[in-house]
């Protein structure tokens, strides 16, 4: 771990834009976080008099329903993030280093669960699976088919959050240079001892960032949770149900308390167990093109499960068009346009205010996190681990207390905010951020710090060796960050449920209630729509990158 001293801070006082990035980013941080949050947590340390008290967190461990939903969300996050980080890897390995057919295939799906809203798979399980699934009832033939609880919210949360795992070690991956496992080829290694000694040492740190991702994402979702967990209940629902279900918010907020410390302890774990390790290749970039491992066992044993896993990834998403397009799922599968007539007459609102919004917050949340890893990791200032921790706050915790925070600490002096566009836009930019700051700072470990201090060394200050130097090394993790961004954006909705009014309506807010009063057509065209907006947006900026000479291969997140 980097120490600061009286040095560092000279060194940060006699460059301006460092100092002025540190400020920028620090006061953000405390603004759009740090700030929401106490408003939410003195909820739960303050009686309505304004007196002290512990009361509602003795009660939160003195019931024994609660302390059966914290063991079932951190027994679900656990699992859901070793099998999601497994997926991952196997699919960022798949695309690296082995030599398939179809491959592009098996990127766009790992990318679908992330550009749908986060229950429309859920909502395509049920649909399979159901008590009026397709599968069970009508193929089948199984009456009362039960999906809801652990095993069901479990499939659907590992395909949900496998894609965020591939598109950190999948940039990771394409960064190594092959050199490395030639020359260990060279000394006499076999292709399982190149990958023990050389690769996974090099992959830990992508490898240990997707875990925590997973993790913080599996205990903190909501979507999911809400729409097939049953009877299993996690924190985030239960937070949501005791803060505006019973109308108890500072039970909710203490609930929201108990989530924010697993994920704590999570991320102290992750810290302290690569902290005093080292994972720096000797140049940022591959010296020459990779020669893909062509072998009919390997392709076997990577393309097989890839293959099955997208396969199923297909059909769920299938779902969704061909239940925008039947009259009753379940009972009358009529072909129909009623669903598409509805919302391109009367819900087109929605669509347009959710994509102005998510572009506009999508440059901001790449630039600004690319700024925050460099600075964690190249630069000492005091309060550095700090920004680290304060930057995975609004992942680590319910979206539902995220939007409930802003509510509170934006609907009065000295910001007011409540009603507007930026509210929704502060929200999107600070909770998709963490991806493409983890993103970021796993591509820098691999990077030797003297390219950068070469230029240094030249001339160049701050702003010239961030963006000549910094930017072009970790363009992978950079457009990973911009493209996790908009989809996340797009797809917000326990956050920004609270945030919506009449003048700014978002579109998982109007499928969430489309869902709620059991119009799944209506709930799957606007998904279908959501999905189609996000492809073309993602298609247009991989377009404009790679016109702007970014290797679209290279980036493919």
């Amino acid at each position: 771990m980097l120490k600061t001293n009286n040095a560092d801070w000279q060194k940060v006082v006699r460059d301006p834009i460092l100092l002025g990035a540190v400020s920028v980013v620090i006061l953000s941080l405390i603004v759009f976080i740090v700030w929401p949050l106490f408003e939410v947590l003195q909820e739960g340390f303050f009686t309505l008099n304004g007196r002290f008290t512990l009361q509602y967190y003795e009660e939160v461990f003195r019931q024994s329903e609660n302390i059966k939903v914290l063991s079932n969300t951190i027994g679900l996050g656990l699992f859901v993030s070793f099998i999601s980080t497994g997926i991952g890897f196997l699919f960022a390995y798949a695309d690296a280093f082995v030599r398939l057919r179809g491959k592009k295939i098996f990127n766009i799906l790992a990318i679908l669960p992330i550009i749908s809203p986060p229950f429309a798979l859920a909502m395509s399980f049920i649909m399979l699976f159901g008590q009026r699934g397709f599968v069970t009832n009508r193929l089948l033939g199984i009456p009362d088919a039960n999906v809801y609880g652990f095993f069901g919210l479990a499939i659907v949360q590992v395909l949900t959050f496998f894609p965020v795992a591939y598109l950190v070690l999948a940039g990771l991956m394409r960064q190594i240079d092959p050199a490395y496992e030639e020359a260990a080829r060279n000394l006499g290694a076999t292709r399982y001892g190149t990958f023990k000694t050389v690769l996974l040492p090099l992959l830990l740190p992508g490898i240990a960032n997707s875990f925590l991702l997973v993790f913080i994402q599996s205990v903190a979702d909501f979507g999911n949770a809400m729409v097939i967990g049953g009877n299993f209940t996690t924190l985030a629902v239960k937070t949501y149900l005791q803060a505006m279900g019973n109308y108890d918010i500072k039970g909710g907020t203490a609930l929201a308390t108990v989530l924010l410390t697993i994920s704590v302890l999570m991320f102290v774990v992750q810290k302290y167990w690569l902290g005093g390790r080292s994972y720096v290749t000797v140049t940022g970039k591959p010296s020459r093109q990779r020669e893909l491992i062509d072998g009919q066992t390997e392709r076997l044993l990577v393309g097989v499960p890839c293959l099955l896993i997208s396969a199923f990834i297909f059909i769920l998403y299938i779902l969704i068009p061909v239940g925008s397009f039947v009259k009753l799922w379940g009972i009358d599968y009529t072909p129909t346009l009623r669903h598409y007539e509805y919302v391109f007459d009367l819900g087109m609102k929605p669509i347009l205010d959710t994509t102005w919004l998510s572009i506009i917050s999508m440059p901001i949340t790449g630039v600004l996190g690319m700024i925050i890893a460099f600075l964690i990791v190249r630069k000492r200032f005091p309060g550095r681990e700090w920004v680290e921790f304060i930057s995975l706050l609004s992942m680590a915790i319910p979206g539902t207390v995220i939007g409930m925070g802003y509510v509170l600490a934006y609907n009065k002096p000295p910001l007011v905010l409540t009603g507007t566009a930026a509210i929704i836009v502060l929200s999107f930019v600070f909770r998709s951020m963490p991806v493409g700051i983890r993103a970021g700072m796993a591509s820098l470990q691999q990077i030797d710090p003297a390219i950068e201090e070469a230029a240094q060394d030249m001339g160049a200050n701050t702003f010239k060796v961030f963006t000549s130097v910094t930017i072009p090394l970790i363009k992978s993790a950079f457009f990973s960050g911009l493209l996790y961004s908009f989809v996340r954006s797009m797809t917000a909705v326990s956050a920004v449920i609270f945030l919506v009014s009449a003048s700014y309506n978002l579109l998982t807010v109007s499928i969430m209630s489309q869902v709620d009063v059991g119009r799944i057509g209506v709930a799957a065209a606007y998904s279908t729509v959501l999905i189609a907006i996000v492809l073309v947006v993602t298609g247009v900026l991989k377009f404009l990158l790679g016109r702007l000479g970014v290797d679209i291969n290279e980036v493919n997140g």
